[in-house]
């Protein structure tokens, strides 16, 4: 699909890419989920060479920032699918010139859908192609910011679950194996959103260097280094989180072995306390002939008695000493 926008009359205004003639100037041309044909057309109306979609999921620098035929093609790593139970991000690749903005993308980011929406509307200060890449750069980093809150809530939600049923005699138990899922979730999730952060940044980095020969360079780079700010802000803030979650997967890994060594603490202490007894019933078990104890009268009383003594001793023993 090509949708196709286009500033007129002091308005951004949509158009479908069938239409005989396109306005020549300030031209913004989102390629959603683009067919070969229409890679083709707009190829062939701007006398651009549009990245491939294996292309765009490299990762050197040289294959995602570069200029060619006067336009600077930048590609990043954008979230799409924010949710808690799975998180989704695609590379997006921005081709920028003096005269139009080309966005190739495969998933629908909402950024994308809002500054849409929000250009359409009068009193846009979107004016040329630059400005609706600062625009649209600005609204993905809103959003990013806000799928940072979500999962940040998310990951203080498992930690207060974790830490608080280990606190509270009254907090129900909690699933460790579940948990862990959760935490191998929540830990894929910040590195999809570090990832998206990273490839970002270099985007602003070198968006920096593009508008060089701006008109109003001053005032666009003086915006960069707000958006700088704030991804390096958000950053912290990833890192933050992704440290937070080793913590917590350490913490609840701890939790499973403490709860192993009781189990196994409470098979080693059964093992010693009826040892003794043990002993005792193996020495008047054996098939001797003279046995002196066997003609007791009393012997079976006080052999259980012997017995049911040597299990109590080591018991009160372990009991002292705290180790129960």
């Amino acid at each position: 699909m090509i949708r196709v926008f286009h500033r007129a009359d002091s308005l951004w205004q949509s158009d479908s890419w069938d239409q005989p003639e396109l306005p020549s100037r300030n031209v913004w041309i989102d390629l959603v989920s683009p067919s070969a044909d229409e890679i083709a057309q707009v190829q062939k109306f701007l006398s651009i060479e549009i990245p491939t979609r294996a292309e765009m999921q490299e990762i050197e620098a040289s294959s995602r920032l570069y200029q060619e035929n006067g336009a600077y093609f930048m590609t990043a790593t954008v979230v799409a699918n924010p949710y808690i139970d799975s998180m989704e991000a695609s590379a997006i690749t921005f081709i920028l010139s003096g005269v139009f903005l080309v966005t190739v993308r495969y998933l629908n980011p909402k950024p994308f859908e809002t500054f849409a929406a929000r250009i359409q509307k009068a009193g846009s200060a979107c004016l040329n192609s630059t400005d609706l890449m600062i625009g649209l750069l600005e609204s993905i980093i809103d959003r990013m910011a806000d799928i940072l809150e979500l999962h940040s809530a998310e990951v203080e939600r498992i930690s207060k679950a974790i830490f608080g049923a280990n606190g509270h005699k009254e907090a129900p138990p909690i699933n460790l194996q579940e948990t862990i899922k959760d935490i191998g979730k929540e830990g894929n999730h910040v590195s999809i959103l570090r990832e998206s952060l990273v490839s970002v940044s270099r985007m602003a980095l070198y968006l920096n260097q593009a508008v060089a020969q701006h008109p109003q360079v001053s005032e666009i780079r003086e915006t960069l280094k707000e958006i700088s700010r704030d991804l390096a802000s958000l950053a912290d803030h990833a890192s933050f989180m992704s440290n937070k979650v080793n913590f917590i997967l350490d913490a609840i890994l701890g939790m499973i072995n403490i709860e192993q060594n009781k189990i196994i603490k409470l098979f080693s202490v059964a093992a010693v306390v009826f040892l003794p007894p043990t002993l005792i019933a193996s020495i008047y078990g054996m098939n001797f002939q003279f046995m002196p104890e066997l003609s007791w009268g009393h012997g079976y009383p006080l052999a259980i008695l012997l017995m049911i003594v040597s299990a109590i001793l080591p018991y009160a023993y372990f009991k002292r000493k705290g180790w129960l």
